[in-house]
């Protein structure tokens, strides 16, 4: 359940669609059909308005915001829509632009929420003696920004989250629940902010920043040199200094810079094995060393 939001109500979105409910009292709805109208979105509220009248929703009463819920062939036939839990019942928004919608959906949960934030709490697979530290979000398409109390500027990108966990951890003398968010920082560096506020408003922020993950978490099948060579870029080694670093003859070193761009793990930056760890290479690595 969504705590009662304090903040002043703003709009946040006022565009065409059509809505449905697709789960009642627990039960999927049979005869479900989609019906078309005005959506309205604001931090407060959710406002549709059919032929049939006007729902008003209001957002305290949203318990998750989840995936899809094909109960029907006219549901499954949307390509893309909102579902929202509502104790037991689910509710479906399917508005004219989904992708800029669904950003106004997250924004409504947690723009400009304070949270308490640590970072970086790991760098290169070294855990760091930052402290925790107010901070406030800002949701955009294309990930989240945390503004900490510090000055400092945090930006993490949905293109760019490696590994996303959650732990139980000790904030401010106290158990909470933790977001442990990979990711690189300005150098390229892989990096861990840890994320902690309320619980349901943080597996909301983790919904969000885990949207890409299914394209980074695919298992691939690689040889032990070509993990040395991931963990050694994760810990902060440069591609220049690898083959020295794992005493590798150089013309190796390449055969793996190419075998790992070719399964999605690196990017090349430049020709003559300058490389960055993609996501799903950070997200194999810090396994790689997990296990070591």
């Amino acid at each position: 359940m969504a705590a009662q939001d304090d903040q002043e109500e703003y709009m946040l979105a006022d565009t065409k669609g059509r809505f449905a409910q697709a789960v009642k009292e627990g039960r999927p709805v049979n005869d479900v059909s989609w019906t078309p109208g005005r959506i309205v979105l604001s931090n407060r509220r959710l406002v549709l308005v059919g032929n049939d009248g006007k729902r008003t929703v209001p957002l305290s009463d949203v318990s998750k915001i989840g995936g899809r819920h094909d109960v029907s062939q006219e549901v499954q036939r949307v390509s893309n829509y909102v579902s929202l839990r509502l104790g037991e019942d689910v509710l479906l928004v399917a508005a004219q632009n989904h992708d800029e919608f669904k950003t106004n959906v997250y924004q409504a949960f947690l723009d400009r929420r304070v949270v308490y934030a640590r970072h970086p709490a790991v760098a290169g697979g070294v855990v760091q003696d930052t402290e925790w530290e107010k901070a406030r979000l800002k949701v955009e398409a294309d990930g989240v920004s945390v503004a900490l109390e510090s000055g400092d500027f945090v930006r993490l990108e949905l293109d760019d989250i490696g590994t996303l966990d959650t732990a139980e951890r000790t904030v401010f003398d106290e158990k909470r629940q933790v977001i442990e968010a990979e990711h690189t920082n300005d150098e390229g560096g892989s990096v861990q902010t840890y994320l902690s506020g309320e619980g349901w408003r943080m597996a909301v922020l983790k919904s969000y920043l885990g949207q890409n993950q299914e394209r980074t978490s695919g298992a691939v099948e690689l040889s032990e040199s070509e993990r040395e060579v991931l963990m050694a870029l994760y810990s902060g080694v440069s591609s220049f200094d690898v083959p020295q670093f794992l005493d590798m003859e150089v013309e190796r070193v390449e055969e793996i810079f190419e075998r790992l761009i070719e399964v999605n793990v690196l990017e090349e930056v430049r020709r003559r094995r300058e490389v960055n760890l993609k996501p799903r290479g950070r997200n194999i690595a810090s396994k790689a060393m997990n296990e070591q």
